[in-house]
């Protein structure tokens, strides 16, 4: 990979939130959650959005640029395995080996319930497995094995 396709990494960068936004709404897991933690929805506090927002889209940034490396590391990653299939199997990976491990800890030593670590780590998964998907597929495109006459 010798330049970085910036559309992925906007959309990748973008995904926790877009995926956040549909998969913690109260018709999908958002009541569940809140459920999983003893909170009404009356009881929810309202963040400052604008920080919020500022700051999950810079560590948002910095999570698909570490995947945008994880899935060019490694020999023989050119060619063959440019698809959103590798790169959403390195996302999934990822979840299940790094982040499932620290919310099950963190949520072992934080009294949760096995809901509320579960609502996340399928949040996590989902969410790396998009962005994974988007970043092979979209850097690596023009090295895709094509037809002849392409």
């Amino acid at each position: 990979m010798d330049e970085i396709n910036w559309v992925s990494m906007v959309l990748a960068t973008l995904m926790p939130i877009l995926i956040g936004f549909l998969y913690y709404h109260k018709r999908v897991f958002g009541n569940v959650w809140m459920d999983s933690v003893g909170m009404a929805e009356n009881q929810a506090k309202k963040p400052n959005r604008i920080v919020t927002l500022i700051v999950a889209i810079v560590l948002s940034f910095f999570l698909s640029f570490f995947l945008l490396n994880f899935n060019n590391s490694g020999i023989n990653q050119e060619g063959d395995f440019d698809t959103f299939a590798h790169g959403a199997w390195h996302g999934a990976f990822l979840s299940i080996t790094t982040v499932a491990p620290v919310i099950v800890i963190n949520g072992f030593f934080g009294q949760k319930k096995w809901k509320h670590m579960l609502i996340n780590i399928l949040y996590w998964i989902i969410t790396l497995v998009l962005m994974g998907g988007i970043l092979d597929s979209m850097n690596h495109w023009q090295n895709l094995p094509m037809p002849e006459g392409f």
